[in-house]
């Protein structure tokens, strides 16, 4: 294993946005960037050893501030839709920044986790590598209440496994819904599209959405329709909504993918309730991706692990309220390997 650190460019202010690419025995590498806490590129072998990389990404810093899409980055406060821009704590309505068209708040608001700089610190051991990224989300940020401090540590391996554990810990009462936005094609990111690609995702429920995208009603079976990966089956359409998985105590596997051009697989492991299936239906934005690939609808997808769209106004679901003395700890696991 081992780390190299690199100048990755500049915000528009001047800080220097870095890099750190930690890489394994067999050459398989992820670049991560202290802007946003992003995955910019990610190499996995694929039947024949081959390596491609398999994530979406910019350039540069200025593609990342301008060329939409979220991608590879950490999401937060809160990752997803909450409607209207606003929720009720404790008796207290909170008014959050509506910047998806005026109407909901997606991600964290107009200037979420995936535009901070994040401060970074390296650990190695026995068959792999960490990246520690804290930042400092003050009182007030985006509409939400007290101070939360965020840690998130990466974590390569020997094995082709990226860990990605998310730490929150606060002095005032707040939701917390942190994920990853990562946009993967496993036959590499300037391939085709990924509707041929198989799927599996362990939920027999799903939430249907309104024309905002904004989960109505409960929770609907998937059973008998396009919404069912219980049994694996080609993606062949778009999708932008959540799953609900399967009831369990700890990690479990939560999703795979498999793709029959590469021999590549993807299994999504995970502690958190649910996870958001979009296969980048809106991809088509003018900035284009690494050496120039142009972006295209349906050209990647995203497995965000997370809770619930709006929970805090969904008191039926799992709440994702987070207190003072209270820690927050949760852990993703992307395991790459081939068939």
């Amino acid at each position: 294993m081992s780390i190299a650190k690199a100048l990755f460019g500049h915000m528009p202010d001047g800080r220097p946005v870095y890099s750190y690419t930690l890489e394994n025995r067999s050459g398989a590498k992820v670049k991560i960037l202290t802007l946003g806490g992003i995955i910019a590129e990610l190499w996995v072998p694929d039947r024949n050893g081959k390596l491609e990389d398999i994530v979406c990404g910019f350039d540069s810093v200025e593609g990342y501030l301008t060329g939409g899409g979220y991608q590879g980055a950490l999401i937060g406060r809160y990752g997803n839709r909450i409607a209207d821009g606003k929720f009720t704590l404790n008796g207290k309505t909170y008014v959050l920044n509506k910047n998806e068209n005026g109407i909901s708040h997606l991600h964290g608001g107009k200037e979420g986790f995936d535009k901070k700089i994040w401060d970074a610190e390296t650990k190695s051991g026995k068959g792999y590598d960490s990246l520690v990224l804290k930042y400092l989300s003050p009182d007030g940020e985006e509409g939400y209440p007290g101070n939360l401090q965020v840690t998130v540590t990466y974590t390569f391996t020997d094995d082709c496994a990226l860990s990605i554990v998310y730490e929150a810990d606060t002095d005032a009462d707040t939701p917390v819904n942190l994920t990853n936005h990562a946009y993967f094609n496993l036959s590499g990111y300037g391939a085709g599209d990924v509707l041929s690609q198989r799927l599996f995702i362990d939920a027999d429920r799903y939430d249907p959405v309104d024309e905002k995208l904004i989960p109505v009603g409960e929770p609907a079976p998937v059973a008998g329709t396009e919404f069912d990966f219980t049994t694996p089956r080609p993606i062949k359409q778009g999708y932008d909504h959540n799953f609900v998985l399967r009831p369990a105590t700890g990690m479990r596997k939560a999703a795979q993918l498999w793709d029959d051009n590469s021999g590549r697989t993807l299994e999504v492991f995970t502690d958190m309730p649910s996870i958001q299936l979009y296969t980048a239906c809106m991809m088509d934005g003018q900035v284009p991706f690494k050496g120039g690939v142009p972006q295209r609808p349906l050209h990647a997808l995203c497995l965000e692990t997370q809770y619930a769209p709006n929970t805090p106004n969904r008191p039926n679901m799992p709440q994702c309220t987070l207190r003072p003395g209270e820690h927050m700890r949760h852990e993703t696991v992307f395991k790459f390997g081939v068939f």
